[in-house]
């Protein structure tokens, strides 16, 4: 094909999304909306992983130590839990540090505690323990098992909070699969009304269509106004959507900041949630091949059903 019968075809494309202004703006609403929902959706399920991901960093599986347990035991098993998959941190907590961190606990009422203080006191009741903080919560009872497998009898008491790891899993897996499904289901819905916008744009044109067709002019020049036609669509809907998503996000990130006071859970939520420089080019670049990807769906769909040459 020439250039100049390409810019033709191009420049024929615009022209009837001008000419079909009113189902061009319904369209191009209809798909900034689902692109909308659909940018809110992931947002909020990769923010959801985010989170799920931090509490699972500070969610630790404590084993305490049989006072028998000797040195070379202890650094051995060091040695074994930081080897093991799906351990993120570990750290060896002593007797005495035990005591310390208990002391810190109590504030002014630490001085309960100074019999027991001091390494090697033999009247300190408190175990040695190993905190490990997990990668993968899922995985978690695995990796307890595995642990424990290396101590034996050296451990005499294991807190997993199990039921916390499985809360986490399911709210990542709901948050994954509303997301994605609302994708899915919004991709369709934007697939059907631009094809049906297009379809109309068929009608209108049939005649020409049917002139053209009779001239000797080819199925690729006849197909290609309408895929422009829904490209362009889908591109201005993507646009229209990156500063919506994008402005909301950003509202809601600076209004996180300048909030003086909120709870622990929001605080934590804030910490852990992507940052809007990150979030931004990748959106606007989803949003707008997204958004081309559908209005040549919708184009393809309209041709191959109702356009007859």
């Amino acid at each position: 094909m020439k250039w100049s019968s390409f810019q033709y075809l191009v420049k024929q494309g615009w022209h009837s999304m001008v000419a079909n202004r009113l189902m061009t703006l319904a369209s191009m609403g209809v798909l900034t909306a689902c692109l909308f929902i659909t940018g809110v959706a992931a947002l909020l399920s990769l923010n959801v992983n985010s989170f799920v991901d931090y509490l699972g960093s500070k969610n630790e599986v404590v084993f305490f130590l049989e006072d028998t347990a000797t040195d070379e035991q202890v650094q051995a098993l060091a040695a074994q839990i930081d080897a093991t998959d799906n351990v993120a941190a570990s750290t060896y907590i002593s007797k005495a540090q035990a005591v310390e961190e208990m002391r810190q606990d109590l504030g002014e009422n630490s001085d309960l505690l100074d019999s027991f203080a001091g390494e090697d006191n033999p009247s300190n009741p408190l175990p040695a323990s190993f905190r490990v903080s997990v990668e993968d919560p899922a995985l978690m009872d695995q990796t307890v098992q595995t642990i424990r497998s290396y101590g034996g009898d050296l451990f005499y008491r294991v807190e997993a909070p199990s039921e916390l790891g499985d809360a986490m899993v399911t709210v990542r897996r709901v948050a994954n699969l509303v997301g994605w499904g609302l994708v899915a289901v919004l991709g369709v819905v934007s697939v059907v009304v631009i094809s049906n916008t297009i379809k109309l744009t068929v009608f209108a044109r049939r005649k020409e269509i049917n002139i053209m067709k009779f001239v000797g002019a080819t199925n690729a020049f006849i197909r290609l106004p309408f895929f422009v036609e829904g490209m362009t669509v889908g591109a201005l809907a993507g646009v229209l959507a990156t500063a919506l998503v994008g402005g909301g996000y950003y509202a809601m990130d600076r209004s996180f900041h300048a909030a003086d006071s909120y709870s622990v859970l929001l605080v934590e939520f804030q910490q852990c949630m992507i940052p809007f420089s990150a979030v931004i080019l990748p959106l606007a670049g989803g949003f707008i091949l997204f958004g081309m990807f559908i209005g040549g769906m919708g184009c393809a769909a309209s041709i191959r059903r109702h356009l007859k040459v």
